[in-house]
This record gives structure tokens, C-alpha cells and sequence, in this order.
């Protein structure tokens, strides 16, 4: 029997090559994407849950008011991690990590190199297995480094690098205690190295200042601790070991670590990439949904065509359940025959799919849970599509159909126009929410930054930098590689270091207002091109007394309530230790982070200050390659160890938009899938009806009907169902995407020309796919198609 059915199916599927192709190229697109999106999400949802230990891991947090807002925010002091271990019983190890970047060289190999400092405790907490190497021993010695395969490679090539000398910088050497494995790709940890905090604190990096929350701290707790006690054992920790009263800590679990970012008024966990990741799982399955409901609405398209058939079977003594597993048996071949040309099609489409995610995912072939949840998958995509068209084909009755009184297409119209209107409703959305996606991404772009991005250069200060810092300005600028420099704290696109604990006159005695800080020794405003409102640049050659000057920015001018800033003095600290500064100008705002969200308060600081980065910026008399050369030349002959390493401003600048530029570009992807596949679902459908209303068709035309009043009649019938779908997705939309756009205070109203250009773009769409089934229909010689009455 089983036989029997599977060379009928063959027969079917070659008869009506058509309907085959619309099928299964439906459900293999669909399955393809859902799958690609499947692998998107487990991607997701899996990070960091390789650790073994990871339901006792978890990162300490701090929680203040500032601004009269609850803050959540996860960089601590570096010396909470050991007062934690040294005096809290609850935890049973902790962890340190400090990211940080060296010069390696081996031999003639100069590589610039990102790390971690971090304790011994690290590599017996995290399961990151090493190679080489004692994971409980391999960082207790001060010039002892752990390096993954990867940079293994990169420095000794094939050779064991156990035991091998590694020079940091100009001045130190390691050894190679350990080679990690390198690290997967869904690990939010990203090195190449791991050092010794213990070297960390020989350098001078190292304090135990309870005000500088810079490092990450990582703790794991005792077997049989729970959350809440450990919760309730350390939220006073600087409160305890400080004069600071006013910041609790919590801890935040490894299984929320990638999803979960965003805290709520209340200090509560209330989102982050979850929102996307539950966007993402939704159109997944509304995506393999539609190409299901293409296959149920042509298999019943088809109804009058299959009726004899089930007819006779049911008169020579077929049940109905041996015909429903028949016609589910159709549909889970054709299913089968669609996986494999889905997996096809994620082989082929991987690659790109991975560069914009920014993912390294792949298809885990010899992993046997995949082939068991891809049948699955398969099985599952057949039942659902083949059950419909199984259970009503099942049921026509052998009288009827054999006498020919049967007519599928009244008793079938309310269904398939249902299927109809949900397939397009999802479509609408997914453009709606496409067009305000790309709509809030570009005017985020269009924000004006507040300098100016191009020919603007920033360079990191290695090796003799600092110390050469006035001749490589000087040298720049008389090369003419470069028209005006700065020394800054960060580079202009980044916030590095914020602080509280500033006073001035007229503040409340309360005041508790955290500032962005940022640092420049001169020549910021005509380096980064800024606009001054007031006052003038810091300037340390022309007033010596500019080593505590401070530049203020329209925020903090507004939330200090100064009428005239100008000689205003500002003094961070208490009493004795009391910093003293004096206000030279104001300048106009400028987005240090967050194109999204209002520019926060900012305090400019003198010299007197701690620098990290040199911005140049390019001469336009010269072209860009020239400027760079001159520049590498300047940067070799006083920095000649350290390779000539550089960032534009306005490519640094548009990363600010990856995540939003990712989930539009995705979005509009698989809206452009869903609209294939409805639209395939769509041809099918109107070539059947074509095929029905043949002998009307052909009555018409023979009593004067023209083409185009047979096309609008074959058209309006589709037409009304797509009006009906955008009438239906346009409130959903609108409800998803406002609570989107409120995830950003800098943000676009959603306008009513989104919705008109939807609802173009569908009936354009919809009405082309209908019009070429309907036009070819409308051409047809009525004497064929009349010949037999």
C-alpha cells in the first residue's frame, strides 16, 4: 500500500509539474529561511552556555540613582573582586578582567595584540580548555601569558609555543604557560591573550580606589547558593568598604548576560536583545506558516481535480483515515523533496547570511540531534501543510462527486481567502515595519554629529608616543600630512570615563550628576572641527593657567543653570583632596555615543589630565594615501617599534549604526521572501481560477467582453483580499513598531506615507503576479475552450 501511495504521489508531482515547482520552491524558500533564521537565534540564546559552571557564574553589577534615575551598570572597582572572595562566604572564587593592548614581538613579527589582564581564578571558573598548559597554575607567575591557537599561529607558526619567550611592549617578556583553544563564536569574552593581574599591578594600573568602576568582576558562587542570598550577602559591598553610600551591587546570571541588558526604574531585568531575538523567532514562523498555507490553498485549489479520484477510492471501499495518509504522505514527500533543496540553499547562502549578521554561524553536519530536529522539522512542515487539504479532500462524499453535482469552489472560498488574507497580512507587515526601520536608521544618520567626521584620524598612544607626543604633532603638521592635532583621553566617537561628584555654585546640596569626561591638551575645537558658543578653546601655551581648565557643553551649561559659565569654578572632590577647575568655554553639543539618545553633559578637562589618543586631522591639499604615508613615516621615526595603526572618525562613526543597520537589512530580506512566497502561492492560485472560469472566460469574450474587463474581473476578487490584508497588518503594525521606537529617545513619528507606500507597494506586487495569469486567460481563443459544449 505504502508503495502504492508514494507512485502515485510520483505521478501526481510530474503531472502537474506547475503546482509541483510553486510548491516546493514555497516551501523550500520558507524552510530555508526559517532555518537560517533558526540558526540566527540558537546562536543567540547560546551564549556562554558551554561553561559547565555556568548556573553558579554570574557578573557584579552596580545600582545608584543619578539624575533622579536609577542606573544598572556592569564595570566595578578593582578591588571588589578580592575583597568578595577574601570576605564573603556565599563565593567560592572570583575574577577580575581588564581589556588591554600590547605589542608582541617574535622574531620580526610586530603584532598589536587585544587581551585580558585577569586572575589565576579565571581559567578554572570559565571553561575555556587549554590545549597546553595547567588551567589551575598557568597564571600564577607574573611573566607567565596564556594564548590562544589562533595567535599561537600568528607568532610561532606550527611550533609548540609552550615554554616560548613572548617580548610585550619594548621592555618585558613573558612565557607561554598555556594554549587555549580558540573561542567559539558565541562568547561575549573577546582576547587573544590572557595576562597576570599581578602584572597588571606591577605597571601601575592596579588601585584600590572604590570611585574607579573600570574592570569587569566575575564571581562564582558556592554549590547550593542561591541568587537571592548572595543578592542579599553582598548588596552593601561599597557601602561597607568606602565612604561612598549610595551604590548597591546585585549580581547578574550568565544566562542573561547576552540577552538581557536593559534594567527597568526599579533595578529589574526588562529586556535588551531578547526583543529582537523574539521579533526574529515570530517572523521565522509566520515565514514557514505562509509557504504551509501555499501548499494548503493550491492542494484545495486543486479539489475538483482530485474529487473523481477519491470518489472511486471511496466507492471500491477506502476509508477516510487511508486517504488522509495518503494525501499527508504527498504532502511530507514533497516536503522531503523541499528540505533537501532548503539545505541546498543554506549551503549556498550561508556565507553571506553570516557577513551581515556579523555571525560565524554554520550547519553542524555531524552533530545527530541536527538530522534528528531537520526530520522533524521536515515531518512537521508536511503534517502541517498536507493537513488541511487531507482532512477536506478526505471528505467529499462518492454520490456527489461521481454524478458530478459537486462544486469545491463555493463551499471553499471562505477558507482560502482566510489563508489569502493572512499570508499578505504578515507581508504588509514586515514592509511596514521595514520602511519606519530604514526611516529612524537614516535619520539617526542625519543627526548632526557635532564636528566634522571626514579627513579626521585618531591613533592610539603605544610604545614612545606619549613622550614624542610634541615632535609628532609638529612633524605632522609641517609635513603637511596633516592640518591640526590634538591629545585626547578617547577617541571622539567613544565615552570612556564618566564621573560624579562635582560641585559649583548654585548647585543642590544633594547634587548627584554623572558627567561624560573628556580630556584634551589643546587644539580640540579645530582639530574636530567644533563650534564654540562661548568662550574660547583650552589653550596651555597661551594661559598657563589652562592645566584646570574645563569646556563645557550646552547640557551641563543648562543642568548647572549657568546664565554666564565664562570663569564659572567647578571643583570635583571633598575638602582636602577638592580639585579645583575654572570654565573657558562652551561649546556646542556633540554626540560622543549614542546617535539614539540625547547628548548627555559633558566636562572638557585641561592637561592636566590623563591622555590616550592623538587626533589629526587630514590636509585636503593632499590626497588621502599621500597624507597617510607622510604620517606612517612620522609615527615610525618616533614610535619605530610599534606598526602605524589608524581609525577614521567617520567609519568609526557609521559602526555606531551596525545593529540597526543588521536587523533593517534582515528585516528587509525576509520581507522580500514573504512576499516571493505569497506571491508564488498567489500565481498558483489565479492560474487554477484561470483554469476553472475557462468555458465563463470564453462566453464572455464570445459576447463581446474585452481583455481588459476580463482581467479586471479575474483581478478584483485578489485585489479585495490584498486591501483586506493591509487593513488588517496596518494597526499591528503600528502598535510593534511605536513600541520599538520607544526603545530611542531620538526618534521619528511614525507618518501616514508609510502606510500609503505599503499599501502601493503590495497592490503593485499582487496585482502584477494576478495580471499575468489573468491577461493570459483573457487571450485565450474561446474556441478552444468552448469546443467541447
Amino acid at each position: 500500500m505504502l508503495k502504492n501511495y508514494l507512485k502515485i504521489t510520483w505521478r501526481n508531482l510530474l503531472r502537474h509539474k506547475a503546482f509541483s515547482f510553486i510548491n516546493i520552491a514555497g516551501l523550500a524558500i520558507g524552510m530555508a529561511s526559517s532555518a537560517l533564521i533558526i540558526l540566527w537565534i540558537q546562536n543567540e540564546v547560546s551564549y556562554d552556555k558551554f561553561h559547565v559552571k555556568k548556573d553558579r557564574l554570574y557578573e557584579v553589577y552596580n545600582r545608584s540613582v543619578f539624575d533622579g534615575k536609577l542606573w544598572c551598570w556592569g564595570t566595578t572597582p578593582k578591588v571588589m573582586g578580592k575583597i568578595l572572595k577574601q570576605d564573603y562566604s556565599q563565593i567560592e572564587e572570583t575574577a577580575r578582567t581588564s581589556g588591554t593592548n600590547f605589542l608582541f614581538t617574535v622574531g620580526e613579527k610586530h603584532l598589536n595584540i587585544q587581551g585580558y589582564f585577569t586572575d589565576p581564578g579565571f581559567l578554572t571558573m570559565f571553561s575555556f580548555p587549554l590545549v597546553n598548559g595547567n588551567s589551575k597554575a598557568a597564571l600564577n607567575d607574573i611573566k607567565s601569558i596564556v594564548i590562544t591557537q589562533k595567535l599561537s599561529k600568528k607568532l610561532f607558526g606550527d611550533a609548540n609555543a609552550m615554554g616560548k619567550t613572548i617580548k610585550i611592549d619594548s621592555n618585558a617578556y613573558f612565557t607561554v604557560t598555556g594554549v587555549m583553544k580558540d573561542l567559539p563564536n558565541n562568547t561575549q569574552f573577546k582576547f587573544e591573550y590572557l595576562m597576570p593581574w599581578s602584572y597588571m599591578k606591577k605597571i601601575g594600573q592596579d588601585d584600590n580606589y572604590w570611585g574607579n568602576n573600570s574592570i569587569q568582576t566575575w564571581v562564582l558562587l558556592k554549590p547550593g547558593v542561591t541568587e537571592a542570598q548572595a543578592n542579599a550577602s553582598i548588596v552593601h559591598v561599597t557601602k561597607t568598604h568606602s565612604d561612598t553610600k549610595d551604590i548597591d551591587q546585585f549580581l547578574h546570571p550568565l544566562s542573561k548576560w547576552r540577552l538581557y541588558s536593559s534594567f527597568d526604574e526599579k533595578g529589574k531585568v526588562s529586556g535588551g536583545r531578547i526583543d529582537t531575538v523574539r521579533i526574529f523567532s515570530i517572523i521565522a514562523s509566520f515565514i514557514l506558516l505562509i509557504a504551509c498555507i501555499n501548499f494548503m490553498n493550491l492542494s484545495t485549489a486543486r479539489s475538483e481535480k482530485r474529487a473523481r479520484e477519491v470518489g472511486i477510492r471511496k466507492v471500491v471501499g477506502a476509508l477516510r483515515n487511508s486517504l488522509i495518509y495518503q494525501f499527508l504522505g504527498e504532502s511530507i514527500l514533497i516536503s522531503f523533496i523541499a528540505g533537501i533543496i532548503a539545505l541546498a540553499i543554506i549551503q549556498i547562502s550561508l556565507s553571506g547570511f553570516n557577513q551581515l549578521t556579523d555571525k560565524e554561524l554554520f550547519v553542524p553536519y555531524s552533530n545527530p540531534y541536527f538530522w534528528v530536529i531537520s526530520f522533524s522539522f521536515i515531518i512537521i512542515t508536511g503534517v502541517i501543510s498536507g493537513s488541511y487539504p487531507a482532512l477536506y479532500l478526505s471528505s467529499f462524499k462518492p454520490v456527489s462527486v461521481l454524478k458530478g453535482t459537486f462544486k469545491a469552489a463555493n463551499a471553499l472560498i471562505t477558507p482560502r481567502k482566510l489563508l489569502v488574507v493572512v499570508q499578505f497580512t504578515f507581508a504588509v507587515v514586515l514592509i511596514i515595519c521595514t520602511i519606519i526601520i530604514r526611516q529612524q536608521l537614516q535619520y539617526a544618520q542625519d543627526r548632526d554629529s557635532g564636528y566634522k567626521k571626514d579627513n579626521l584620524v585618531y591613533v592610539m598612544m603605544t610604545g614612545n608616543i606619549g613622550k614624542n607626543y610634541q615632535n609628532i604633532k609638529n612633524e605632522l603638521i609641517s609635513s603637511g600630512a596633516a592640518t591640526a592635532v590634538a591629545k585626547t583621553s578617547a577617541p571622539i566617537t567613544q565615552g570612556w570615563s564618566d564621573s560624579w561628584g562635582y560641585h559649583w555654585k548654585g548647585a543642590p546640596p544633594d547634587n548627584k550628576i554623572d558627567f561624560n569626561i573628556y580630556n584634551s591638551d589643546g587644539d580640540l575645537v579645530k582639530t574636530m572641527g567644533l563650534k564654540i558658543i562661548a568662550g574660547r578653546d583650552i589653550d596651555p601655551k597661551t594661559y598657563p593657567t589652562d592645566s584646570t581648565a574645563l569646556i563645557l557643553n550646552e547640557a551641563s551649561v543648562k543642568i548647572m543653570g549657568f546664565k554666564d559659565p565664562i570663569g564659572q569654578l567647578i571643583t570635583q572632590g571633598e575638602a582636602k583632596d577638592a580639585k579645583v577647575l575654572h570654565v573657558v568655554g562652551v561649546i556646542k553639543d556633540f554626540i560622543l555615543q549614542s546617535p539614539y539618545e540625547p547628548v548627555k553633559h559633558m566636562l572638557i578637562q585641561g592637561p592636566k589630565s590623563w591622555f590616550n589618543v592623538i587626533h589629526f586631522r587630514l590636509n585636503n591639499a593632499n590626497s588621502t594615501s599621500n597624507n597617510l604615508k607622510r604620517a606612517g613615516e612620522v609615527f615610525k621615526k618616533y614610535n619605530p617599534d610599534y606598526p602605524f595603526e589608524y581609525n577614521f572618525v567617520d567609519q568609526d562613526y557609521a559602526k555606531k549604526f551596525g545593529d540597526e543597520q543588521r536587523t533593517g537589512t534582515l528585516a528587509s530580506l525576509f520581507a522580500g521572501l514573504t512576499i516571493v512566497i505569497s506571491c508564488l502561492g498567489l500565481f498558483g492560485l489565479a492560474a487554477y481560477m484561470a483554469q476553472n472560469r475557462i468555458k465563463e472566460i470564453g462566453v464572455r469574450k464570445v459576447l463581446g467582453a474585452s481583455v481588459a474587463g476580463v482581467t479586471t474581473l479575474l483581478s478584483k476578487d485578489f485585489l479585495k483580499l490584498v486591501m483586506i490584508s493591509f487593513a488588517v497588518a496596518s494597526p499591528i503594525a503600528y502598535y510593534f513598531m511605536y513600541k520599538w521606537l520607544q526603545h530611542y529617545q531620538y526618534r521619528i513619528s511614525i507618518s501616514i506615507w508609510v502606510f500609503i507606500i505599503a499599501a502601493l507597494v503590495t497592490i503593485f506586487i499582487s496585482v502584477a503576479t494576478v495580471s499575468f495569469q489573468a491577461i493570459k486567460a483573457a487571450l485565450a481563443n474561446p474556441v478552444k475552450s468552448l469546443r467541447s459544449e
